[in-house]
């Protein structure tokens, strides 16, 4: 065994614990266990239920093979039954070893043997160590093999470098059962925001795409910026949390009215009860000039105002955008006079209904895009009541920021340039330009991309949005399906 310092185990324990990643924290356990004992080799495996998966092997001389992770994927496992050494060690929860695997009756060797048979290699001393986590679960075996003295022979392992493998398989267990729980944490984290997304999906028959669509643009344009912007490229974690922030940016939208989200038109369900109106009023004005014949030329005259009136609200219900003239008109059509089954006289078009048919762009009234706009709102106080921390703890600031501009016209905070991080920026222009050239929106066809990239362009030149961000955004190619 080399000399060693308690020194060096606690520089390991800080170096196990710092690393996020499962492979190389196990390839990193290996190495040292190799290191410490001074064997020539050694194996590490990983328990997942009843069974024993290879994870790598390391020569002192040769290092981790190049082929190790096709080597993973083509090792069968092994079952924890006693016909294998190392789930003896899982089954016994105790340490292994041996001096000499060939004049060893307890144990079978005959696959170690198998394998100098077929290399030329002399496997002799042997040690095998579980790893046991601090809830006394054994997580994975290290087996290290043909221990040697300081002239390079092959030796017996030393009782000391049994208690210091130990050790140092029990703080690589702790180690790897907390980045197993913390990737189980991950992984519910990610499932719940999958879940909520497919529930806004389920939900709407409109929109249902959107968030996918932007996380696609999204993972793009950080493979892009990776490859091609050296100084701008993200970490895992980074990108992780940003796209954490993109899945969850509409989540909000769970408590918007689907009358309100999924409007497809001016009128909404308004449409049949104005047809309803007209179809009574017609029909009491028929009946009028049949009852009186010198007035039937009246009534006929009130029934084609009403149904012109209609043909109007009809055709202005589903139009992109409607001008003064339009408009005015449709002030005039909603003072037709209607009668009722119980012969009152009443306007064509309520105020509500009125209101909502003269809406000049788009569909929704002023109150209902108010309510439509809360969900950033909402979006915000949902994240809030969960708890991210760490590289997550920007997550809920950045989703509901998605509609804030750079000159301070966004909302719902009105904040302005100083205030907006690059990740939201982003996600606004991304947002914008799915918003403009998506194909389910009920209320409009989509824009061709071109137009599209020129309100984004109009925009920047306003001071909205990041010019840089948005040229990075167009050079990416991102947004190509």
């Amino acid at each position: 065994m080399k000399e060693f310092q308690i020194d060096h185990l606690i520089s390991i324990a800080i170096a196990l614990s710092a690393e996020k990643n499962i492979d190389k924290l196990l390839d990193m356990i290996l190495k040292e266990a190799i290191t410490i004992s001074n064997s020539d080799a050694g194996t590490v495996y990983v328990r997942q239920g009843e069974q024993l998966f290879f994870h790598n092997t390391y020569t002192g001389a040769g290092g981790f093979p190049d082929d190790s992770s096709n080597k993973r994927k083509t090792m069968p496992p092994l079952k924890l039954s006693r016909e294998y050494v190392s789930a003896c060690a899982v089954l016994d929860k105790k340490k292994i070893n041996v001096a000499d695997v060939y004049e060893s009756t307890e144990y079978d060797f005959s696959g170690a043997k198998k394998y100098d048979a077929m290399t030329g290699y002399r496997t002799k001393s042997m040690l095998v160590i579980p790893m046991e986590d601090d809830k006394s679960e054994i997580v994975g075996v290290l087996q290290l093999i043909n221990a040697q003295d300081s002239e390079g022979n092959v030796v017996a392992f030393p009782a000391a470098v049994e208690d210091i493998i130990s050790a140092l398989a029990s703080l690589a267990a702790v180690s790897l059962t907390n980045r197993r729980l913390a990737a189980q944490v991950l992984d519910t984290l990610h499932s719940f925001v999958e879940v909520m997304v497919e529930a806004i999906d389920t939900r709407s028959s409109y929109n249902a795409n959107h968030t996918k669509s932007m996380v696609g643009y999204a993972r793009k344009f950080l493979d892009y910026i990776g490859e091609h912007h050296d100084s701008r490229k993200l970490t895992q974690e980074e990108a992780d949390s940003f796209l954490m922030s993109v899945w969850l940016h509409d989540i909000g939208k769970l408590v918007i009215p689907l009358e309100v989200m999924d409007k497809a038109t001016r009128l909404g369900s308004k449409k049949e009860v104005i047809k309803t109106r007209v179809t009574i009023a017609s029909l009491m004005e028929e009946i009028n000039g049949l009852k009186n014949p010198d007035m039937k030329k009246e009534s006929d005259e009130k029934i084609e105002k009403l149904k012109a009136s209609y043909k109007l609200i009809e055709e202005c219900d589903t139009k992109g955008f409607l001008p003064d003239d339009l408009i005015e008109q449709l002030k005039e059509a909603a003072k037709v006079t209607c009668l009722t089954e119980d012969g009152e006289k009443k306007d064509l078009l309520d105020e509500e209904e009125l209101k909502a048919i003269t809406v000049r762009k788009g569909t929704l009234t002023d109150e209902e895009r108010n309510i439509m706009q809360s969900h950033v709102v909402y979006t915000g106080r949902m994240l809030a009541k969960m708890n991210f921390e760490g590289i997550y703890s920007k997550v809920p600031e950045w989703a509901a920021s998605h509609h804030e501009l750079l000159d301070g016209s966004g909302y719902p905070q009105h904040i302005k340039a100083q205030d907006i991080p690059m990740q939201v920026r982003f996600l606004t222009i991304i947002d914008v330009y799915d918003a403009l050239t998506a194909e389910d929106r009920p209320y409009k066809p989509p824009m061709p991309i071109e137009k599209a990239f020129g309100i984004l362009d109009s925009m920047a030149d306003e001071g909205k949005i990041d010019k840089d961000i948005l040229e990075l955004f167009k050079e990416s190619k991102a947004w190509e399906k």
